[in-house]
């Protein structure tokens, strides 16, 4: 014997007794159906119809992944990833993706579109950071001083070579004399960065 909901006055769902209204698809139920579900993963655009009750119902128990392997449901979500559209690389990035590719797998060094190991690109590279350079690096290089440094150390570097650039340790040279001058000025420049 199947059970029928008796319609009467005090009917929750009042909705279905209209004339031509969808009824729930749920079995038993003669509740007005104006809540669609997908009928499952494969069909997205067939639906059941429930009244709001059976919906709930069946969204809380509706798995997507349902009957899926973890494999099938990572290729799926890698898929969802580019809206199930196929994806290749475009342009420029394109046709160096096998260049970019193994520069990734073997490390980080590269300019983009050159090789950098070839001598031709370190010698651009060292010119370009040559030609880049503060103050500071400079009156670093005099000194031979690489960051990071102190004053202290800076100090301690410029008297040993004013000591040893000196004209008067030097016999009066006039090239001792000329590098004393840049000295000088190297650790001025470096006085104004570090000493506070």
């Amino acid at each position: 014997m199947t059970k029928s909901r008796a319609r009467n006055s005090y009917d929750p769902h009042p909705a279905a007794a209209r004339a031509g209204a969808r009824v729930c698809d749920h079995p038993d139920c003669v509740a007005a159906g104006e809540h669609r579900a997908p009928k499952s993963r494969s069909s997205l655009n067939e639906y059941w119809w429930f009244c709001l009750e059976h919906a709930r119902d069946y969204n809380r128990a509706w798995d997507y992944y349902a009957g899926m392997s973890v494999d099938e449901i990572e290729a799926e979500v890698r898929r969802d990833t580019t809206w199930q559209r196929p994806s290749w690389p475009m342009g420029k990035w394109g046709a160096q993706e096998k260049f970019l590719r193994d520069r990734v797998l073997h490390g980080f060094s590269f300019e983009f579109g050159r090789d950098a190991d070839s001598a031709e690109a370190e010698a651009k590279a060292a010119q370009r950071r040559q030609a880049v350079r503060t103050a500071e690096e400079e009156a670093l290089a005099v000194l031979n001083l690489t960051p990071p440094v102190d004053f202290v150390q800076i100090k301690a570097r410029y008297r040993e070579l004013a000591k040893q650039h000196h004209p008067d340790a030097n016999g009066g040279d006039k090239a001792a004399e000329e590098k004393l001058k840049e000295i000088n000025l190297a650790y001025n420049t470096l006085k104004a960065c570090y000493a506070a």
